[in-house]
């Protein structure tokens, strides 16, 4: 964070005015893998409500219990039928092997987009938010994300929310730190006041 403060200077201004950010940092495995598909596309509190329904109702959220419980049990515990069939999916995928989350880490991150993404359910928003907050890439840029574009207008005083392409760019003057970036922005969201 320390190297955007000094390096930007819209971030700077943004740092004085709302702080720092809580940090994101999850463990890496199937738990959080699974968590990151519950927080698509729902609020923050929705996502929170369905995850401690799920870890009370399955007694742990591990690939075996997610494969016993099936789609209908997981379904009673909130998850959309389609979250449903892709926990399942991801389950499945982690307890035959051909996907080895272990390997993950190791692995570059374009070979880890492509891994994840190989799995239904899994698009590149889930598999850039494991990959920096699992395994702590620092240079990862979720450009398609609706709030992170949103911060970017409120941040840089853009007239219009900018598009995934138009973010693209706009992410390029924060690398090799976009992932922080990211999280800055996230906060800016949050905290920052509209104007």
């Amino acid at each position: 964070m320390g190297v955007l403060i000094s390096s930007c200077p819209d971030i700077r201004r943004a740092h004085q005015q709302i702080g720092t950010p809580p940090a994101r940092d999850r463990d890496p495995g199937f738990p959080t893998l699974l968590r990151i598909i519950i927080d698509q596309q729902v609020s923050v509190q929705s996502g929170a409500a369905i995850w401690c329904r799920l870890q009370s109702g399955l007694g742990g959220c591990t690939a075996d219990a997610v494969v016993a419980a099936g789609d209908e049990t997981l379904r009673t515990c909130g998850l959309s039928r389609p979250k449903a069939r892709y926990a399942v999916g991801l389950a499945q995928a982690v307890i035959d092997g051909s996907l080895n989350l272990e390997n993950l880490q190791r692995a570059e991150n374009d070979d880890v987009r492509l891994q994840l993404t190989a799995i239904k359910g899994i698009g590149r928003w889930t598999a850039e938010i494991y990959l920096m907050f699992a395994l702590k890439r620092p240079d990862i840029w979720p450009a398609g994300d609706l709030a992170l574009a949103e911060a970017a207008k409120r941040l840089l005083k853009l007239t219009d929310r900018p598009t995934p392409d138009a973010m693209d760019e706009i992410g390029l003057r924060w690398r090799p730190e976009r992932t922080a970036a990211a999280v800055f922005l996230w906060h800016c969201y949050k905290k920052l006041p509209l104007e």
